[in-house]
């Protein structure tokens, strides 16, 4: 008998985003979220769970509370940010049901499991490296001892680490997730300011070959093997999208970097084109991450089978902190990628890194002049994130760049600047984020853009006038949590 099974984000800080989806966990600039998918995959595996994600839907503990009644599994995705709400909800999900089995998974106890463990008496186990086919063990009744990629409490309080569970390779035997987004979530709940609303994200892979010392997936869980579905396994979901999820406007492709296989990411483009992605008319368009190196002739042929917008990390303008990150772009041929976007007519959403090793007050102004100038159609600036299990972090421990201290945010649930340099110090850092928003977006060339967008599209007006409010607040809680 499959245990009866609870997947849960839970109730975080309002307008939190910590879902697994998320590259940096932390309440945005405009409110957004992203589909928590490394819960719906084990989700979409275990027979008769249910999935819930409490902060994209307002849900406060009193909420979902009488959903634990009569679970026998609970699993819980945390984070860094989020993990001392987390264990506090562990610790409620115990009081009101006992016999409840609680796990942790997510990178944050991938990299700790031991103290992980020790924070909290009320988590009985948490998942390392990729999680599926262990919550599915799990939730068949295999014995702890017995179940590979577990750290678990064992009855007299020992911490046993079971032996590494191996990747995934055939990623064709992961089940669709979108008939668990259908079942359990609202779909118009999810948002990003750049993408079309409502939208479905998935992913189509697993890994990335970049070796970016800040980038947190890769260095977890997933691996820098990129490991990924075949196009009609991919093809098969975005069916069933447009069938089962008609409202959706825009598919959003969240491997970590789809375009780094040219022949594939053309080939999946064109059995999209094949299903009327990219003809007039066509209601739906797609997107995905990209890093800044795809060649023009693979611009085309996305471009001409529906592609619409591509999330690029710059990160920074400086080739030295380019090659300080180990980011594996030169920024010329980040430049040339992006006037090609223009000229074919792609989106971008640009993002960039403020703080990392190697930033002066010179390279930040090198960065936001950069931006001006290749001029992406929105942007994303964020403080240098030094999660734990990342390189970055064992940088920052080892030059005494940060106290070793997990805040990454405020109590709020606000990014923070935690990495400080004795020529740069944080406070500086962080003020540098609002001057670049500022920077960017205030100029007439910009201003007018975005106008236009809005004088075209009268759902898009909405839109931006409540994501400019957003944004001002945004700005308003910067300067309080200076």
């Amino acid at each position: 008998m499959t245990l009866r099974t609870l997947f849960m984000q839970a109730p975080s800080f309002d307008g939190y985003d910590g879902g697994a989806g998320a590259r940096y966990q932390m309440k945005r600039e405009v409110r957004s979220f992203w589909y928590p998918t490394w819960l719906a995959q084990p989700a979409a595996m275990v027979a008769g769970s249910r999935l819930i994600d409490a902060p994209a839907h307002d849900q406060s503990w009193e909420d979902i509370a009488h959903e634990v009644d009569g679970k026998e599994l609970v699993i819980l995705h945390t984070s860094t940010p989020s993990f001392n709400q987390d264990i506090r909800t562990a610790a409620l999900i115990k009081a009101r049901n006992p016999k409840a089995l609680v796990g942790f998974v997510g990178a944050k106890v991938a990299v700790e499991p031991d103290k992980s463990l020790a924070a909290s008496e009320h988590v009985d186990f948490v998942a390392r490296e990729e999680y599926d086919f262990t919550i599915l063990d799990i939730a068949e009744g295999k014995p702890l001892a017995e179940v590979d990629g577990i750290t678990w409490r064992a009855p007299d309080g020992a911490f046993i680490r079971n032996k590494d569970r191996a990747p995934i390779e055939d990623m064709d035997v992961l089940p669709m997730v979108s008939p668990v987004y259908k079942r359990d979530l609202t779909i118009e709940k999810y948002f990003g300011g750049y993408l079309r609303h409502p939208y479905v994200s998935f992913y189509t892979g697993r890994g990335c070959k970049s070796r970016c010392t800040f980038c947190l997936w890769p260095q977890t869980i997933s691996g820098h093997n990129y490991r990924y579905r075949s196009v009609p396994k991919v093809i098969e979901e975005v069916q069933y999208i447009l069938k089962e999820i008609p409202q959706t406007k825009e598919i959003f492709f969240d491997d970590d970097t789809l375009t780094d296989n040219h022949e594939r990411v053309e080939e999946l483009a064109r059995a999209l084109g094949a299903l009327g992605f990219g003809k007039p008319g066509f209601p739906v368009s797609w997107s995905c991450n990209a890093k800044a190196n795809v060649p023009r002739k693979t611009l085309e042929v996305l471009k001409a089978n529906g592609l619409r917008l591509l999330l690029v990390g710059y990160e920074s303008g400086n080739q030295k902190i380019l090659h300080n990150i180990k980011k594996g772009l030169r920024v010329d041929v980040a430049r040339q990628f992006t006037k090609d976007c223009h000229e074919l007519g792609i989106v971008i959403h640009g993002t960039f890194i403020l703080g990392l090793p190697g930033e002066t007050l010179e390279t930040i102004e090198e960065t936001i002049e950069y931006a001006k100038e290749i001029n992406p159609h929105t942007i994303q600036v964020s403080l240098a994130a030094p999660y734990p299990g990342t390189f970055l972090y064992k940088q920052a421990t080892e030059n005494g760049w940060f106290d070793g201290s997990d805040h990454l945010l405020t109590d709020g649930g606000n990014q923070i600047a935690q990495l400080s340099y004795p020529h740069l110090p944080a406070s500086v850092i962080f003020d540098k984020v609002e001057e670049f928003y500022k920077r960017f977006y205030f100029r007439p060339r910009k201003i007018g853009s975005i106008v236009g967008e809005m004088l075209r599209d009268f759902d898009m007006m909405k839109r931006r006038l409540r994501e400019g409010v957003e944004f001002f607040d945004f700005l308003r809680r910067r300067k309080e949590a200076a």
